[in-house]
């Protein structure tokens, strides 16, 4: 059991996610042009919110997740950092008269996450999930890449030593990102690329606050209501604990990690409905 992993279980740890995709999107038309493209509710959002949401494709396939979060001239979009290419390129896709502009702010930004029992205590952010507010010159979100409390913390490059510092001082220790996979795990949080893919539809992955069904049109659409009507889809991800590696028959592996806690094997798997 190492340092950064027992922190996230029982104390605070702070995470360094600036590899993570940062895409601004500006311009009149961005909340518009973002409702239709993502499975989640954004017009209604105002300033100081934010939501997950999926990119579909016209056959309701994730094509990546992300989350958006709301301030007063702009939307910030963050995202894995091999989607962050991908996510600018299907929202330019569909950019005809709309008056949207996108900016990559990954290079320029940073982006520090602290997580873990303390950490609420440690920063003192919002309580609702993915909203955000003002934390000096930075942002503080309220999600995790582990599914642990605790905050995503976004500032300008040059600010990041000075966070961990700050964070270091109120408690938090680093961790790295074999510890933030494992809690993650355990947590049954699935990443797009390992549990969640390009093949997969929302409701095989169970991650329905990613969806709103009382948005209207957006791209996609059809094929996930169609689902909703039928009730069901074949396979849903899931998360297993069993002994060894003996995972139960039918069942296929996504993600898996030896408990440090346990000592037992969890994993996220497909598995029939």
């Amino acid at each position: 059991m190492t340092p950064g992993y027992q922190a996230l279980r029982e104390n605070a740890a702070w995470l360094d996610l600036s590899a993570r995709g940062r895409i601004v999107a500006r311009g009149r038309d961005r909340a518009r042009l973002l409702h239709n493209l993502t499975s989640n509710e954004v017009k209604k959002m105002v300033p100081g919110q934010g939501c997950y949401a999926f990119l579909l494709n016209p056959q309701g396939r994730i094509q990546a997740d992300l989350c958006l979060f709301c301030f007063d001239d702009r939307f910030l979009l963050d995202t894995e950092p091999e989607l962050r290419a991908k996510v600018a390129q299907h929202i330019r896709r569909y950019i005809i008269a709309d008056q949207v502009e996108l900016e990559d702010a990954t290079a320029q930004s940073a982006c520090v996450e602290v997580a873990g029992p303390a950490a609420p205590a440690i920063l003192q952010g919002p309580d609702v999930d993915y909203s955000h507010v003002p934390w000096d010159e930075c942002t503080a979100a309220r999600v995790t890449v582990t599914g642990q409390p605790g905050y995503r913390i976004f500032c300008p490059a040059e600010n990041k030593p000075g966070v961990v510092a700050r964070l270091e001082a109120a408690g938090a220790i680093a961790a790295t990102a074999e510890d933030a996979r494992i809690v993650r795990i355990e947590n049954g949080v699935p990443r797009f690329g390992d549990d969640i893919r390009d093949t997969s539809l929302p409701q095989e992955t169970r991650q329905m606050h990613a969806v709103s069904f009382t948005k209207g049109c957006y791209l996609g659409q059809e094929i996930v209501e169609r689902i909703r009507a039928r009730g069901h889809v074949n396979r849903q991800l899931v998360r297993l604990e069993f002994d060894g590696n003996h995972a139960p028959e039918g069942a296929e592996i996504t993600s898996s990690v030896i408990s440090p806690s346990t000592g037992k094997t969890v994993a996220l798997a497909y598995v029939r409905a």
